[in-house]
């Protein structure tokens, strides 16, 4: 029956073994795998709502609209069952026997690691309390792009420095260390870079071999032993880290199964965190140096709120309204997706960028009990992709869909009124029950003090015709390099002030 079921959804014809791995073959097929999402788009436009293909020899139905969405969260339990982000992380860590972390842990045992996670993480008191370091952190970044920028105002590598402050950021939290590697000329320097290219190459390399054929599976090819030296190398490094801060709290962990979960959870915070965080900032940072109105609104709201004071407060954070705003707007642009996210987040940050660069593509979850979903039934234990993404600039629910416009989400605006257009489960960045981020606060603060913290210092351009679009790297990353001019502030008030 299930299959009879499966069968009447409509989808691109599948043929045996390869399903429809043959539209990602640069050759034969229309799509290009480091563009998966456009191959999305494709899907909706031709099918509609409900769309099946088969991929790496799993059945997948790709969900699109809204209200199927609600559906499918609705039924959720209070285990809500998640296939994997990444097979090929699972697969490296059966086969190197490690925990699957909290992302690819189902049932009772997602439960128990996520209750005995979730306990500080949900407590404002300690969202506060982590802000100090936030803020140093922020300006050690402020300070590094100043020193190492050229005299064209870029940095080398954005993506790099980025992921620098993401790893710092994580590190921070999850082991209550800094490691230095927003220094200079340091072997801390040296860690960070390679732990962040390890990263990077992880997640380009897992989103080649979910779109190719499933060789790796039965053999060693060579893409499958770049991933694995580049998984190797970042979680020997990443274990040392945990060792180190089990030993620090040695006093205040006892028993081999407390220390276990511990370094599941810490393991599981650090290295999401990390893949997520970077690209959403550098989507933020290209929204701001493209939109010079909104820029310009926007420093005049941190300015008028943080004053001369040398660090953002939860006060100052809480009066930002339009720096939330401008955060929302930019991830319906930027599009991300998965299954618990930053720190527990539905894969991470969905996309924090919001509306317009979301940085993810999709939420899967197994179905727990039969249902319809535009008309098809839908058997339990099915695999379904909610792809909310397709809908993030089309004008039925965003008027002047393309334009970025952050007023579109403040309740004083007369654009307030497109967001009441909005299907409540059509922009859920952080996901929905009880897989939702249990590090949300914790995201959008370190997001909005870095923010804050760079525009009081710079001024943000970007080189007119070098328009940025995304490439699929299991998440959506930039496709290019991200060319953000960084002008010093004070030097451009002088200036004017000359000029005058």
């Amino acid at each position: 029956m299930a299959t009879q079921a499966l069968a009447r959804i409509p989808g691109p014809s599948t043929y045996p073994l390869i399903g429809n791995l043959y539209q990602y073959n640069n050759w034969v097929g229309p799509f290009n795998k480091f563009k998966y999402h456009e191959a999305l788009q494709s899907l909706y436009r031709t099918y509609g709502p409900v769309v099946k293909q088969s991929i790496g020899g799993r059945v997948i139905v790709h969900v699109f609209e809204p209200s199927d969405i609600q559906c499918v969260y609705s039924q959720e339990g209070k285990w809500p069952l998640v296939p994997p982000l990444q097979e090929t992380t699972q697969m490296y860590r059966q086969q190197k026997q490690m925990s699957l972390g909290l992302g690819n842990t189902n049932g009772a045992e997602w439960y128990r690691l996520r209750a005995n996670s979730q306990q500080k993480m949900l407590r404002p008191k300690e969202v506060q309390f982590h802000l100090p370091v936030v803020n140093q952190i922020a300006q050690d970044l402020a300070l590094r792009i100043n020193r190492i920028r050229y005299t064209t105002s870029e940095v080398n590598d954005l993506r790099l420095e980025i992921g620098r402050w993401s790893l710092e950021n994580a590190a921070a939290l999850v082991f209550d260390h800094r490691l230095g590697c927003l220094a200079s000329n340091t072997d801390d320097e040296e860690f960070g870079r390679q732990m962040v290219e390890a990263n990077a190459s992880i997640f380009k390399l897992s989103g080649l071999l979910k779109l190719s054929m499933p060789f790796y599976k039965y053999a060693s090819t060579p893409k499958w032993r770049q991933l694995v030296r580049a998984e190797d190398f970042f979680y020997s490094k990443a274990i040392q880290l945990v060792d180190d801060a089990l030993l620090r709290l040695k006093d205040a962990i006892e028993g081999a199964t407390l220390r276990e979960d511990v370094t599941v959870i810490c393991l599981s915070l650090f290295s999401d965190g990390l893949s997520t965080t970077t690209p959403t900032l550098l989507f933020n940072l290209y929204a701001l140096a493209t939109n010079r109105p909104a820029q310009d609104k926007l420093y005049e709201e941190i300015n008028s709120i943080v004053g001369k004071s040398e660090a953002v407060t939860e006060e100052h954070i809480s009066k930002m309204v339009f720096l939330k705003a401008f955060v929302k707007e930019t991830f319906r642009q930027v599009v991300q997706v998965s299954s618990e996210p930053y720190l527990l987040c539905n894969r991470f940050f969905l996309g924090f960028a919001f509306r317009l660069w979301p940085n993810g593509t999709e939420v899967s979850r197994y179905t727990e009990e039969d249902m319809e979903l535009s008309g098809y039934h839908i058997p339990a234990g099915t695999h379904v992709d909610l792809n909310p993404l397709v809908h993030f600039r089309d004008s039925r629910w965003f008027p002047n869909p393309s334009a970025h416009l952050p007023e579109r989400w403040l309740r004083i605006s007369e654009d307030r009124k497109d967001s009441n257009l909005v299907h409540p489960y059509l922009l859920t960045p952080f996901g929905h029950g009880t897989r939702m981020c249990a590090g949300r606060r914790f995201a959008e603060q370190d997001l909005y003090v870095v923010l804050a913290t760079l525009l009081r210092r710079f001024i943000l351009s970007y080189p007119v015709g070098e328009d940025m679009d995304q490439i699929y790297h299991t998440l959506l990353f930039p496709d290019r390099p991200v060319r953000v001019k960084f002008l010093d502030r004070s030097q451009s008030k002088s200036m004017n002030k000359d000029i005058k």
